[in-house]
């Protein structure tokens, strides 16, 4: 069972905290997700606001790669339609796969923001066909080692050695995910052949849904199973039931509201801009419910509380779901820096053993 943390580099809900210092409380909480065991650390690409001001994930962790020896180093993702080039995506990851000597791993994704494809004067009803014609041509190019000629609507490209070469060429079989967040991009993930990876945040049974139909188109492109979903959580992992349940309505909170403001969820943007028809519905059903409703609701549905509380969780999500890597975020939301550090701490002391015993049982099954 695959274990990480996924790190957003938020400044919402911080008060007086530098951008300097932002950064360096995530490297220390990379830092110490590698000395308590986690598997691999996420960094996200988003420009311009409080909501995550992380404009290049591979120069973030390459930073990483420099203070870690064994995490794995993974992008979640590049948004490829912001990325004039795609030969320029292929080049850093190859880059980023020398340095840390094999340890990257390539997370591609399309885009939500209105306000990040307004500012680089992409129209967001382009992000499917952008997405769709780059990601294939990335990843040929980092597993051949040469960027290939391309003549398409979007790109235009002689083709091109990459130099440095990714460390290894390996990337499908294990180290290529995708951020799949609607129906067509679950699709797409399996077409590519690459791990499918979410936020939760939607009903679990609209959830699992997707799942196995990400699994079926899966096997229909390729005729074996997949490598199982990551599914990202907000955690508050603590001793103290009561501190861990405030600290949820709190913090999370705060990020649940960042994400309405960041992305207008509460918008219909999504039902003008084409090419999101199931966000432009999720938009529509949380008009319906109202604001507050749906920041309650995003709050009782992240995994948080005592590590008990927290495995009795999870042991419901699997028996629903089926087995699934967890992506924890521990720093978000005005959360200070003890309360990140004593979640990683804690979720790795007394919750993580569990879940790998959970999934070795599975794979002996």
């Amino acid at each position: 069972m695959e274990i990480g943390i996924a790190q957003l580099m938020a400044s919402f809900a911080y008060e007086g905290l530098s951008d300097h210092q932002l950064y360096q409380d995530e490297l220390a909480i990379a830092v110490a997700a590698e000395e308590h065991g986690y598997d691999h650390v996420w960094a996200v690409e988003h420009h311009f606001e409080d909501y995550s001001l992380c404009p290049d994930n591979c120069v973030y962790l390459a930073n990483v790669a420099a203070r870690t020896s064994r995490i794995k180093l993974a992008t979640g993702a590049v948004i490829l339609p912001w990325n004039a080039q795609p030969l320029r995506v292929a080049e850093k990851l190859a880059l980023l796969d020398q340095l840390s000597g094999g340890r990257a791993i390539l997370g591609l994704g399309r885009g939500l923001a209105r306000r990040e494809f307004d500012q680089f004067g992409i129209p967001m009803s382009e992000s499917r066909e952008r997405y769709d014609e780059a990601a294939p041509l990335v990843l040929e190019a980092l597993e051949t080692g040469w960027f290939p000629e391309h003549h398409g609507r979007y790109y235009d490209q002689p083709r091109a050695p990459l130099r440095p070469g990714p460390y290894s060429k390996e990337w499908r079989q294990t180290r290529f995910t995708q951020v799949a967040m609607s129906p067509d991009s679950a699709e797409q993930a399996a077409k590519l052949g690459a791990q499918m990876m979410a936020f939760n945040y939607k009903p679990p049974a609209q959830q699992k849904q997707e799942y196995e139909d990400y699994k079926a188109a899966f096997r229909r492109y390729h005729g074996r199973e997949p490598r199982p979903m990551i599914l990202t959580e907000m955690m508050i992992c603590d001793s103290n039931a009561a501190r861990a349940r405030e600290n949820a309505e709190k913090y999370i909170a705060n990020y649940g509201i960042s994400v309405l403001d960041h992305y207008e969820m509460l918008g219909e943007q999504f039902k003008a801009s084409g090419g999101y028809p199931t966000y432009a519905a999720a938009a529509e059903a949380m008009r319906n419910v109202g604001k507050e409703n749906v920041i309650k609701g995003y709050v009782e549905q992240q995994v948080w509380g005592t590590p008990d509380q927290i495995l009795r969780k999870f042991e419901d999500r699997f028996a629903f779901m089926g087995r699934y890597g967890v992506l924890c975020v521990f720093r978000y939301g005005g959360a200070p820096q003890d309360v990140a550090l004593r979640s990683l701490e804690l979720f790795a002391k007394e919750v993580m053993p569990v879940l790998r015993t959970w999934g070795e049982r599975k794979a002996a099954a």
